[in-house]
């Protein structure tokens, strides 16, 4: 029998606008297909960690899990870092999960969905697979200026 360990699973989307509906619509439809593709069981997440980018702030992500009956999974979210949007790797009004599970499947069988304009992290995360690793931004010109949105 193989041990059980604790194993990361990544998923991110983005949404058009900052409104509740929007932000709880797109993470319930990213984890929806996470827990299809990876036959996740609420009683094996360890737990949830949500980060949105600091344009969106209307609503929490784990109001999605909550609607799907992860109601005894620990669940958190928080902002991810205010990076420039002229750094390429700067996806505006995304929405990113970390699922923590207990499994006995190894790490590359876990599968990361990465949707609508997240999609540009998985094809980096594609080409870091193939050995061509991201190289820092060059030319960002510092922090939007506070109020700003995209």
């Amino acid at each position: 029998m193989k041990a059980v360990t604790v194993r990361g699973i990544r998923g991110a989307t983005t949404v058009e606008q900052d409104t509740p509906e929007e932000i709880v619509a797109a993470t319930r439809e990213l984890l929806s297909q996470l827990i299809e593709v990876n036959a996740i069981e609420p009683d094996d997440v360890c737990g949830a960690w949500f980060t949105t980018t600091p344009d969106l702030s209307s609503e929490f992500p784990a109001v999605a899990a909550r609607q799907l009956g992860w109601v005894d999974v620990p669940l958190i979210c928080g902002h991810e870092m205010d990076v420039p949007y002229d750094n390429p790797r700067s996806i505006p009004r995304a929405v990113r999960v970390m699922i923590l599970l207990n499994t006995e499947r190894g790490q590359s069988e876990m599968q990361f969905l990465y949707l609508r304009g997240a999609r540009a992290i998985k094809e980096e995360l594609d080409r870091a697979r193939a050995g061509s690793p991201p190289q820092p931004a060059t030319g960002v010109h510092g922090p939007r200026p506070s109020g700003v949105k995209p």
